[in-house]
């Protein structure tokens, strides 16, 4: 059983789709570290923009 994250109304839940907004929800667990990560520097750039 996964659990799942609304990113419209940050509610929790275990279904693919948000009870309340009816959208899909996304999975709250950050992606695991990797030191030979190809795309860690992109990413890291996409944090600093925002």
């Amino acid at each position: 059983m996964k659990m799942f994250k609304c990113s419209l109304c940050n509610e929790y839940t275990f279904k693919e789709e948000c009870l309340k907004c009816n959208i899909k929800t996304m999975n709250p667990n950050p992606p695991k570290f990797s030191p030979e990560d190809k795309y860690g520097e992109y990413r890291r750039k996409m944090l600093i923009k925002k």
